[in-house]
C-alpha cells in the first residue's frame, strides 16, 4: 500500500478491495453471516408476533385496551414509520462514523424498545415502543447491508445477501410457533403470554449483540476515512486465518485503486451522485422497494386477520398457517440465491417480481371465486411468496451494490425509507380497513394492488437492472474518492 499527500488529504494506493474479493469461502465469512445476518430473524419475529397476537390483544383480559385493527393498522404503520425514519437517521451516521459503531448502537436501540413493549400497560405506550423498535430496525438495514456487501467476496455476494435478508422468514417461523405457545391460556394467562414473546426478542437481541462485538469494521470504509493501517491489519488477519484453514497460499490479488481519503461526503455530493449520475439506478431502486414493501407490509401484517375473518380460524391457531407460509418464504432465497450469481441479476430480479405478481393475481381470483379454504389459501401464498421473498431480498442486494462506497448506507436508507413509506405505512392502514369490512371484494382489491405493483417493478427491472453478478463493488460503481485517472463510474 502506498500513500502520498494531496491538498484534499492523503492519497492511498491499495489492493485491499481486490484482496477481499479473491478470498475463498472460510469460517471467517460464516462468522460475519452469524454476527450480522441474524438480526433479520428478530425483525421477522417482531412483525409476525404482532400480527398473530392482534386477536388476543383485543380480547378482554389481555391487560391492554386496544383493538385488533389498531394492532394491525396503527401499530403496524408506526413500526414501519419508525423503521423509515430510523433508516434515514442511522444511515447518514453509518456513512460518517462507520458500519460497526452503528450496527452495535442500532441493535441496542431495538433491544431496549422491544423489552419496553413487553411492559406496555396503555395503548399509547404500545404505540410508542413499536415506533422505537422500528427505529432501531431501520438503522440495521443500512448498517448491516453495507457491511455485508463490503466484507463478502464478489463471487458469493448475491446469494449471501439474499439468504441473509431472507432469514427474516426464519424469524417469522419462530414468531408463529412462539405465538402458538404464548397464546395458549392453559400455559400462560392472557395478559402474560404476549408479553413474553416480546421479552424473548430482547433476550435474543442481547445474545446477538455479544456475538456482533467481534465483527470487524469494513476495511473499505476504513480506507476512505484515513484509517488504512487498521484496514491493512484486518485484511492481513483474515488472510492468515484463511491460509491456516485451507493450508494453501492465497493467489496474488490483481487490481489496485488510488483514492483521496476524506472524512465525510456532503448531502450535495450524495444527491448529485444518486439522482443525477445514477438516475436510472435510482428509478430501479425505488420501483423495487415500493413493489416489495407494499406487498409484504400491506398483506402479511394482516394475514392472521384474514384467516380469522374469512375462514373462522381461532386466533390461537393462526401461527400454524403462518409458519408454513414463512418457511416457503425462506426457501425462495435459499434455493434461488445462487442463480443471482450465475444466471445473473437482471433475469432473476425481473423474473421473481413478475412471477410473484402474476401468481398473486391468480390467488386473488381464486379467493374471489370462493374456491379457497384456510389450507389451500396458505398453499397459494407459499407459492407466491417463494418467488416474492426472493425478489424482495434482491431489492436490498441491488441498492447495496449499485451506488458508490461513500453513499452506500445513505442510499440503502433512502430507498428503503421512501419505498417502505409509500407501501408500508399506507399499506397496513388501507389493508386493515379493507379486511375489517369482512367483504371478499375489498380484500381481493388489496391483493390486486400488491400484485400490480410487483409486476410493474419487474418490468422496470427488466430494462434497468444492473449486471452486477461476480463484479467487485468498485467496478459496479467507482468510489467518489478514487482519483480521476483511475476511471469514471458509469451512470447507467
Amino acid at each position: 500500500m502506498g500513500t502520498a499527500r494531496s491538498e484534499a488529504g492523503r492519497t492511498v494506493t491499495t489492493s485491499i478491495p481486490a484482496r477481499l474479493d479473491q478470498l475463498p469461502w472460510s469460517r471467517w465469512h460464516w462468522s460475519i453471516i452469524i454476527g450480522l445476518g441474524t438480526v433479520w430473524i428478530l425483525d421477522g419475529m417482531e412483525v409476525t408476533i404482532v400480527g398473530n397476537v392482534a386477536g388476543r390483544l383485543s380480547e378482554p383480559g389481555s391487560g391492554l385496551p386496544i383493538t385488533s385493527g389498531e394492532v394491525t393498522g396503527i401499530a403496524a404503520a408506526l413500526y414501519v414509520a419508525g423503521a423509515c425514519s430510523g433508516a434515514l437517521f442511522w444511515g447518514r451516521l453509518t456513512d460518517i462514523y462507520g458500519r460497526k459503531k452503528l450496527f452495535l448502537i442500532t441493535l441496542a436501540v431495538y433491544l431496549g424498545a422491544t423489552a419496553l413493549t413487553a411492559l406496555a400497560f396503555e395503548t399509547w405506550w404500545f404505540f410508542l415502543f413499536r415506533f422505537l423498535t422500528g427505529f432501531g430496525i431501520g438503522g440495521e438495514y443500512a448498517a448491516i447491508n453495507s457491511a455485508i456487501d463490503e466484507l463478502i467476496p464478489a463471487y458469493y455476494r448475491g446469494r449471501v445477501n439474499l439468504v441473509i435478508n431472507g432469514s427474516y422468514w426464519l424469524g417469522a417461523v419462530g414468531g408463529s410457533l412462539l405465538s402458538i405457545v404464548a397464546l395458549d391460556t392453559s400455559i400462560f394467562p392472557a395478559n402474560v403470554g404476549w408479553r413474553l414473546t416480546f421479552a424473548l426478542g430482547a433476550v435474543l437481541a442481547l445474545v446477538i449483540l455479544l456475538v456482533r462485538r467481534h465483527v470487524p469494521e469494513s476495511p473499505r470504509w476504513l480506507l476512505i476515512h484515513g484509517r488504512e493501517e487498521e484496514a491493512e491489519r484486518i485484511v492481513n488477519g483474515v488472510e492468515q486465518q484463511v491460509m491456516a484453514e485451507t493450508d494453501k497460499p492465497l493467489p496474488r490479488a490483481e487490481g489496485q485503486m488510488t483514492i483521496h481519503q476524506r472524512r465525510r461526503t456532503t448531502f450535495t455530493e450524495i444527491a448529485r451522485t444518486v439522482f443525477a449520475q445514477y438516475r436510472r439506478r435510482s428509478t430501479l431502486s425505488f420501483a423495487l422497494f415500493v413493489g416489495q414493501a407494499f406487498l409484504y407490509n400491506a398483506i402479511t401484517f394482516g394475514y392472521g386477520a384474514i384467516l380469522i375473518q374469512f375462514f373462522d380460524v381461532p386466533s390461537g391457531h393462526t401461527g400454524y398457517y403462518f409458519a408454513v407460509i414463512a418457511a416457503g418464504n425462506f426457501l425462495g432465497p435459499l434455493l434461488l440465491g445462487k442463480l443471482f450469481d450465475t444466471v445473473g441479476r437482471r433475469i432473476m430480479i425481473s423474473g421473481t417480481y413478475l412471477l410473484s405478481g402474476v401468481l398473486l393475481f391468480g390467488t386473488a381470483w381464486l379467493f374471489d371465486q370462493g374456491s379457497l379454504n384456510a389450507s389451500t389459501m396458505t398453499a397459494c401464498w407459499c407459492v407466491v411468496l417463494f418467488f416474492a421473498s426472493t425478489g424482495a431480498s434482491s431489492a436490498y442486494l441491488t441498492v447495496s451494490e449499485i451506488f458508490p462506497m461513500e453513499t452506500r448506507a445513505m442510499a440503502i436508507a433512502f430507498f428503503y425509507a421512501i419505498g417502505t413509506a409509500t407501501g408500508g405505512i399506507s399499506g397496513p392502514l388501507i389493508f386493515a380497513d379493507l379486511t375489517n369490512t369482512g367483504v371478499v371484494g375489498d380484500t381481493v382489491l388489496a391483493f390486486q394492488i400488491g400484485a400490480g405493483l410487483m409486476c410493474a417493478a419487474g418490468i422496470v427491472a427488466a430494462f434497468l437492472a444492473v449486471n452486477a453478478e461476480r463484479r467487485s463493488l468498485e467496478d459496479i460503481a467507482t468510489p467518489l474518492s478514487v482519483t480521476k485517472s483511475e476511471g469514471e463510474a458509469s451512470g447507467a
